[in-house]
């Protein structure tokens, strides 16, 4: 399957790409991992690049990491879209007090938009 995943420089997108490299492995996916901007983000879009670089030698896999611009959902939906991926994962979001998953508005947009399945990874 061909998977495109989006990432931000946040620690629940270094869960979610930790999470779906496990899956890579096991399932013999081809991943593309995809860095998108997010001003308030603890890393950088070029450090988490570099993380997920040493993430995926790490586990031996060949995968294509690109660090991109502009508006994170749409730019999400519109690669997934033109490149013809299977499969576009983001993070799941958060879970609220009363067990609910909330989202942020670019898993929503992307949850909305895309023409593709979604799979939030949580």
């Amino acid at each position: 399957m061909k998977v495109l995943l989006g990432i931000d420089g946040s620690d629940e997108s270094m869960k979610t790409l930790r999470k779906t490299i496990d899956r890579t492995r096991e399932a013999g996916d081809d991943l593309t991992v995809v860095v998108v901007p997010k001003e308030e983000a603890k890393r950088s879009q070029d450090e988490m690049a570099a993380a997920a670089r040493e993430l995926v030698v790490d586990a031996g896999l060949d995968v294509e990491v690109r660090v991109v611009s502009g508006d994170p959902g749409s730019t999400l939906v519109d690669i997934a879209e033109r490149e013809s991926f299977d499969q576009l994962a983001i993070g799941g979001g958060t879970e609220s007090p009363m067990g609910k998953i909330r989202l942020g508005p670019i898993t929503e947009f992307v949850l909305l938009n895309a023409n593709v399945t979604v799979r939030l990874v949580r």
